[in-house]
């Protein structure tokens, strides 16, 4: 009898701690399942994670774990979900669930920007109030209602985001953030970095078709991401498939300016396996001669979960683009050849140039395998490829002229502004990167990994001499520690990078995010900000490596190249208000810009060529006062203002006035602002953008005399309704106030210009 009481005793304790599966389904408010969620249980009397697990494409996480009970049935464990674009959420675990093996179901919020969830300031799940930088998000359901053709379309409604645009679609689209170069800016797709070599990127031939969200960090963020994050990092990621049933998607749209595009997309999600397979065509004719401009894109998302804990996932894109060039010719409807008050007549006198033409044709991939590991480690291994060819043809406009002489003897003769040129630019970027996790504890995360990339291009102008060929190696060790001390939260790291070419560098950045007053629910918090760290830029290929099969008569290598670096530092503050539904935050920012590269031209006959070298150095600092408001549960604002200050601090060879020492940087306007209100309903969503550029800095580069770009504001409309459960009708305005402007001087902007159309969705749930 004693021995069956024993047993007994053992069956039921074994029972209250026997291996039990914890299922979690995450959703978002429409009930949509959310792929790719961190899901984490922690074990709240030592307040460490008992395991880590990632949601999969039917938004599920299982976890097989004992538990101990309580005698009153309760458990000390509790479920936080962190999913990028939502609230993060805590939901304790009643015994029930695991002893009954049932299913927790969590769902997600839209949130204020401070609970939002994001990845990229850390590179790991964060809500962004506490992520030590400043980042914005544009998530999939504004996204599809803003209905941009590229990336410039919606980046230029962000705070802090100063787009400038040669000419319409296609036209050459630069990012300028916080007094930074056009090449500061570090840009990734699925995981894969899509910059030339040395940081240059096209903002306007970057699809944004199929992408789910959108983050936009500020500041150097090099110790986590390397080169060219000098003053912001862009990352999109494309849509997941989630539902059991295949689902067809597909539609079509047209508009003014001979614009038409049409999309297609077959998504599902069923056991193992999902899989997103998409394409789209944009075309338009633009507003002018020789403004053309037509895309096409190809792209997959596919995933396997090998067991529970490791999921492998394979993604492509394939894009080719192709742009009519006009080149520089409206000034804003003034003659640059009669001045008049410096701004010359009223009318414009140049031709647009009628065939030149660039093409765009690249392929990004990647293989990622991400394994959960038990005590809170997390692995990730990716590989990837990023291949880009260019082409830029220009025959020459001898109609296209200056007020310079060109003649050396007899009657004056305007120089011609377009010379013949044939830019072929073939590029390889490829390699791996492995990135660890591991959460101690609630309140401590470690990030650390290691990246290998190897570069591999030919670039220049096949009328100007060789093309040079360069190659280099680049390997990358860094590690970050977040800790979450009371009120205090620290993010401190560095990063090592060994170049084949520049050799050795190391960039550190730590930051502090003190919560200074709890608040009530009116004023519902008060959170301080400092950060200092550093940033690098490696070199151009063409600015290190000569000419093949013979040395470039015009340029001479300079192997001896350092990458160029910025010292910055920020201080802000942000402060919530009524339950946190409202936000206000403001920045101050310094930037040091030093080791920056310049053309120096030699006096050497016949063909004076020239050398890149160390040599320049410019500040900037200034301020971001940003407002972000959950006014109604589906109503978001997000409106922005800032302030920059810039100058030319040293620069020995400016081959332009504009670049003098003591001269504001160019392009990079005093005041700028934008603003963008979304409604994301179940049957309807609405957004108005708007952003306001004042004047700047800029030259036409062909002695026109014109030194700065007039200030202008564009306003976009966006909007979408369903007629059926199966039927969107949509339309977008851009330009909606039909404002002549010039982004950048010489090259007139879009008027005003409108799309409208259907989407049809087939299967699904």
């Amino acid at each position: 009898m004693r021995v069956v009481l024993l047993w007994f005793s053992v069956l039921l304790f074994s029972l209250s701690a026997s291996a039990g599966d914890l299922k979690v389904k995450v959703v978002d408010p429409q009930g949509a399942s959310v792929a790719g969620a961190q899901v984490r249980l922690s074990d709240l009397s030592s307040r460490t994670p008992v395991d880590i697990q990632t949601t999969s494409a039917e938004g599920i996480a299982v976890f097989r774990l004992k538990v101990d009970v309580r005698p009153s049935g309760d458990l000390l464990l509790t479920v936080d979900v962190l999913a990028a674009g939502f609230a993060a959420e805590a939901v304790p675990v009643p015994a029930k669930a695991i002893m009954s093996g049932s299913v927790i179901t969590v769902n997600l919020r839209l949130a204020p920007a401070s609970e939002t969830v994001v990845v990229s300031a850390t590179r790991s799940p964060v809500e962004a109030g506490a992520a030590g930088a400043d980042v914005d998000t544009l998530n999939g359901a504004q996204l599809t209602t803003m209905q941009p053709i590229a990336a410039d379309d919606a980046v230029r409604f962000l705070p802090g985001a100063v787009i400038n645009t040669a000419g319409q679609r296609g036209g050459l689209s630069s990012l300028f953030v916080r007094g930074g170069e056009s090449n500061y800016n570090k840009v990734i797709v699925d995981g894969v970095t899509i910059n030339e070599p040395g940081g240059t990127f096209d903002f306007g031939t970057l699809s944004l078709a199929q992408a789910d969200r959108m983050e936009f960090v500020r500041g150097a963020q090099s110790t986590l991401y390397g080169t060219d994050a000098m003053t912001s990092v862009l990352q999109v990621w494309t849509r997941t498939g989630s539902t059991p049933l295949p689902e067809l998607r597909f539609g079509a749209d047209a508009g003014n300016l001979s614009t038409q595009s049409g999309h297609a997309s077959l998504a599902g999600a069923r056991g193992e396996y999902d899989y997103n397979v998409f394409g789209d065509q944009f075309n338009t004719e633009g507003s002018g001669i020789n403004d053309a401009y037509s895309d096409s894109l190809e792209g997959a998302n596919v995933g396997a979960s090998l067991n529970e804990k490791t999921l492998l996932r394979v993604r492509f894109r394939h894009s080719n683009s192709h742009t009519d060039l006009p080149g520089e010719w409206d000034f804003n409807g003034y003659d640059p050849l009669v001045p008049v008050n410096g701004f010359g007549a009223p009318y414009a006198p140049l031709p647009p140039n009628p065939q030149a033409w660039s093409q765009l044709n690249d392929l990004l991939g990647s293989v990622e395998l991400a394994i959960n590991a038990p005590s809170g480690w997390q692995h990730r291994v990716t590989g990837f490829n990023y291949l880009y060819r260019y082409f830029d043809l220009d025959n020459g406009d001898a109609q296209r002229v200056n007020t310079e002489n060109c003649a050396t003897s007899g009657p004056a003769i305007p120089c011609a502004i377009d010379y013949p040129s044939n830019e072929v630019d073939h590029i390889n970027r490829g390699g791996f990167e492995y990135q660890g996790d591991h959460a101690e504890r609630v309140w401590a995360h470690t990030t650390f990994g290691y990246r290998i990339e190897n570069e591999n291009g030919f670039v220049g102008d096949l009328d100007y001499g060789a093309q040079n060929h360069g190659q280099r190696l680049n390997q990358d060790a860094y590690a970050q520690q977040e800790l979450t001390l009371g009120r205090l939260g620290v993010i401190a790291g560095g990063r090592f990078v060994h170049d084949s070419a520049f050799g050795n560098t190391g960039v550190p950045r730590v930051a502090l995010t003190l919560l200074a007053l709890r608040g009530n629910e009116k004023f519902s918090g008060t959170r301080l900000r400092f950060s200092y760290s550093t940033g690098f830029k490696e070199p151009r290929l063409e600015e290190t490596f000569n000419g093949l099969p013979g040395p470039d008569p015009y340029n001479i290598p300079n192997p001896g190249l350092r990458p160029e670096r910025v010292r910055a530092f920020e201080a802000g503050f942000q402060q919530l208000f009524w339950n946190g539904k409202y936000e206000f935050s403001g920045t101050y920012f310094n930037n040091l810009f030093h080791d920056q590269i310049n053309y120096v031209t030699m006096n050497l006959p016949p063909n004076f060529p020239g050398e890149y070298v160390n040599v320049n150095q410019a500040f900037a600092q200034g301020a971001e006062a940003v407002l972000r408001a959950k006014l109604l549960p589906r109503l978001l604002l997000n409106t922005a203002y800032t302030y920059t200050s810039s100058e030319y601090l040293d620069n020995p060879a400016p081959y332009d006035p504009v670049y003098d020492p003591g001269q504001p940087l160019l392009r990079r306007p005093k005041h700028s602002a934008t603003e963008l209100l979304s409604y994301l309903g179940n049957r309807w969503g609405a957004n108005w953008s708007g952003s306001f550029v004042g004047s700047r800095a800029d030259s036409d580069f062909d002695d026109f005399n014109i030194n700065h770009a007039s200030g202008y504001v564009r306003a976009d409309l966006g909007g979408w309704y369903q007629v059926h459960s199966r039927i969107t009708m949509y339309v977008n305005v851009q330009n909606a106030l039909d404002r002549r402007y010039n982004e950048v001087v010489g090259y007139p902007s879009l008027p005003l210009n409108f799309r409208t159309g259907l989407r049809f969705r087939v299967g699904g749930e």
